[in-house]
């Protein structure tokens, strides 16, 4: 059940922060004369539950690619240079395609249609890598999957925004993140056990098989409760605002760079800590490491599917700044104990916080994207400009990670990923405004 507090303010963005404006008649408009959204939508339960199918499924078509295909490509006699050279392309390429992928989402009349489109996508490039494993047509493949995951990171938000409306998303995208955590677990046994006893080549043809249970599972949302309209963050007015819709001055919407440059220092600081963490366990336990890095992903994800509804709901009841500042501050902590902890088994435990922080940010990003860019028309173009700036930091962190480890030790790098995240922590503190709507009309959702 979600309930929304009745505001003075129609549509509004408070501004808490320290140093900043306080009391409740003090806001930051986001767009001026831009009306609240309309009633509480009510999606059919067919529809609901459709959502959380396609996103287990998906996550479990999505996990047949990563570190499946330097296994796989180093069983057909590739050298590490040209797996590199294969997983660089996918990189870049899922790097420049954030803000295009989301432009087209905004620009699409059907987001169910865009987003089968890029699975089928997804399906024919894990088919074109267990059937054709030679350089051109790998490429080929990491370039289409790189594409369509573009596409289909905004597609699902704009699907469950379009679905239950800007008030209850949170809820929405709390419940997207559980079922996509047990998705990930599931197929990463799944396909472990496939690869063990099979090969690794039957890993890309599973999730080719998987690409059937997803559509069918995104054939069972309803086309008609799928507000196109919403989906794109875009409401009704009396008469055209063009400065309100513009995409400049949605670019230059303060919270959403304040929030892009966060995420930024939050990849900056998340990507390299796992494997860096890794390479220290498997040189003070090589015998247990892999069990023990196994263990390492599966808690965080243990965590997220525990936590990230109830994170949904207390971004409702709280606000969206203390539970940014409690994933900031997690992180923080963990890189902290990965620099003072020494015994291997005592840093699974530790990848709790990475789960924290995982639950908190897989719900916040596309919550608070929602927050500033609805009304402007171009909600997931925002998803685009928010993706870049993580696929920045993520490109960053492992960089710069690797090479303070290698000139100063692991525990020095450790410290200075703490130290960005603690950054992190103090531009939501002094800069970042709470982004959570009000509106007049309460409502309520059984």
């Amino acid at each position: 059940m979600l309930v929304a507090r009745p505001s003075n303010s129609p549509d509004r963005i408070d501004d808490k922060r320290p140093g900043g404006p306080a009391g409740g008649g003090n806001v930051v408009s986001l767009a001026s004369n831009r009306p609240a959204p309309g009633p509480m939508p009510a999606p059919s339960r067919q529809s609901l539950r459709g959502l959380d199918w396609f996103i287990f499924f998906l996550a479990d078509v999505q996990t047949g690619f990563g570190p499946f295909i330097a296994v796989y490509l180093t069983t057909q006699k590739w050298t590490q240079g040209e797996i590199g050279l294969v997983l660089s392309i996918g990189g870049v390429v899922g790097l420049i395609g954030q803000m295009p992928g989301g432009a087209i989402v905004d620009a699409a009349r059907s987001e169910r249609l865009v987003a089968g489109l890029a699975i089928a996508t997804i399906g024919c490039a894990a088919l074109g890598y267990a059937a054709w494993p030679i350089f051109p047509v790998v490429v080929t493949a990491a370039t289409l999957h790189a594409a369509a995951s573009c596409v289909l990171g905004p597609a699902i938000a704009a699907i469950s925004l379009g679905l239950v409306g800007p008030f209850a998303i949170g809820e929405r995208l709390g419940r997207n993140a559980r079922y996509a955590s047990l998705g990930n677990g599931v197929a990463a046994a799944v396909m472990g056990t496939c690869g063990y006893l099979l090969s690794s080549r039957s890993v890309f043809l599973v999730t080719f098989i998987l690409t059937i249970p997803t559509l069918l599972a995104l054939s069972r949302i309803r086309e008609d409760e799928v507000d196109v309209a919403r989906c794109h963050g875009e409401v009704a007015r009396a008469e055209p605002d063009p400065k309100a819709t513009s995409v400049l001055t949605l670019v230059r919407q303060r919270p959403l760079l304040i929030f892009a440059l966060s995420v930024l220092l939050l990849q900056l600081a998340n990507a390299a800590m796992l494997p860096l963490m890794a390479g220290v366990v498997t040189t003070r336990s090589s015998q247990w490491a892999p069990v023990l890095i196994a263990a390492c992903i599966i808690v965080p994800q243990a965590i997220v599917a525990l936590m990230s509804p109830s994170v949904g709901a207390k971004a409702q009841a709280w606000g969206r700044r203390p539970l940014l500042l409690i994933g900031f501050a997690a992180l923080a902590i963990r890189g902290l104990l990965f620099a003072i902890v020494s015994d291997p088994y005592l840093l699974v435990a530790v990848q709790v916080f990475d789960g924290i922080t995982a639950a908190v940010f897989s719900v916040l990003v596309p919550l608070i994207v929602a927050d500033v860019a609805f009304g402007s028309g171009h909600f997931n173009l925002a998803q685009g400009i928010v993706g870049t700036a993580v696929g920045i930091g993520a490109s960053l962190s492992t960089v710069l990670a690797g090479y303070v480890s290698d000139m100063f030790g692991s525990n020095v790098a450790f410290t200075g990923l703490a130290c960005v995240a603690a950054l992190g922590l103090m531009m939501i503190w002094l800069v970042m405004p709470e982004t959570r709507r009000t509106g007049d009309e309460a409502f309520q959702r059984a």
